[in-house]
């Protein structure tokens, strides 16, 4: 027999449905909701739903937008010659973020993962290469900066694949970004793949 109201236990677990929220907290926050005014409840209700309704994906890189075309490509100063190619839009948010990315991006949504039935036609990889071939831009610069998981890179290792089969292939640097030990790090608690990356990666002091 349940003790909880059906009610509040799909809301707990409407909640567990979301990343790393676990059992506990999404029953913490289901009771706070319950606490919570009317009005603040039903706005948060209504922002879920306009949030379905008012995003769409940008045209050109597939970010997530409320018009066409998202704000990063309608700048005009940005580098259109320059493209960064990222598994998702909190990727995109967080390369933003360092402020030493001036060019545009392409969001795949997602990494091919075959034992989850992801292949290239559940991703947007299609759609980065056509663009490539349509820019009214020579494109120069492509950097792959897919997660450094087996599934990321198997879909760097696609990309460019697929990338230098395009006719003006030469005149495009393809890059990917570098791995390694992470600022205030030991090398006695690196493991020997950070390691060996770090090393690959080496430049000149």
């Amino acid at each position: 027999m349940n003790i909880l109201p059906t009610s509040l236990v799909r809301v707990i677990e409407s909640f567990e449905k979301l990343p790393g929220i676990g059992p506990k907290t999404a029953q913490r926050l289901a009771f706070y909701l319950l606490r919570m005014p009317d009005h603040e409840t039903r706005e948060i209700g209504k922002c879920i739903i306009e949030l379905k309704q008012a995003t769409t994906l940008c045209s050109f890189c597939k970010h997530i937008t409320e018009e066409p075309i998202c704000n990063i490509c309608a700048n005009p100063t940005r580098d259109k010659r320059r493209i960064c190619v990222v598994e998702q839009s909190t990727d995109l948010i967080s390369v933003e973020k360092t402020g030493a990315f001036h060019g545009v991006y392409h969001v795949l949504h997602g990494a091919l993962d075959p034992l989850n039935n992801i292949g290239p036609d559940e991703l947007y990889l299609a759609h980065l290469i056509q663009r490539v071939k349509q820019s009214n831009q020579p494109i120069e610069e492509i950097i792959l900066a897919t997660n450094p998981t087996m599934e990321g890179e198997a879909t760097a290792m696609y990309l460019q694949k697929e990338l230098m089969k395009l006719p003006n292939a030469d005149a495009i640097t393809i890059t990917r970004l570098a791995h390694g030990l992470p600022v205030g790090a030991d090398l006695e608690y690196a493991d020997e793949i950070t390691l060996k990356r770090a090393l690959e990666g080496r430049r000149t002091y």
